[in-house]
């Protein structure tokens, strides 16, 4: 006898929620740009010194590799949450800001802190 209770269960999700799926849930996809170790803390850290340099957001988050934040940054960038722009001097000094775009999620930031606290505070209820 075959067990087709997952598949079963899979067929009525999908009818029942037509179209649902990772590509298409719009948190999900937010995620893509967003999600990660250290995106939402760069944005965070940003929005707190904006402008910002590379060697302050390097300082303030000091867990992180320098090849990291390079990467993490040049996503944001390139996603348009935040602009950078480099300063013809010597040394070189580069500055990067929220983009208009980038300053949408400051509010949605502080609603999921908000959460966070929520979550906290409730989950050490239940364990108590």
């Amino acid at each position: 006898m075959e067990n087709n209770t997952n598949n079963d269960t899979h067929m009525v999700i999908n009818e029942e929620n037509p179209g649902l799926n990772e590509n298409n849930f719009p948190v999900t996809n937010m995620f893509k740009v967003i999600g990660g170790k250290w995106k939402m803390l760069l944005i965070a850290a940003i929005r707190d010194d904006c402008p910002a340099r590379f060697g302050e957001l390097r300082r303030k988050m000091e867990d992180v590799t320098q090849t990291m934040l390079t990467t993490q940054l040049r996503e944001l960038e390139r996603d348009g949450i935040i602009c950078r722009k480099a300063y013809a001097e010597s040394p070189p000094r580069v500055e990067y800001k929220l983009t208009e775009l980038g300053k949408t999620l400051i509010p949605v930031i502080r609603v999921m802190e908000e959460w966070w606290k929520l979550y906290c505070h409730t989950s050490a209820e239940i364990k108590a």
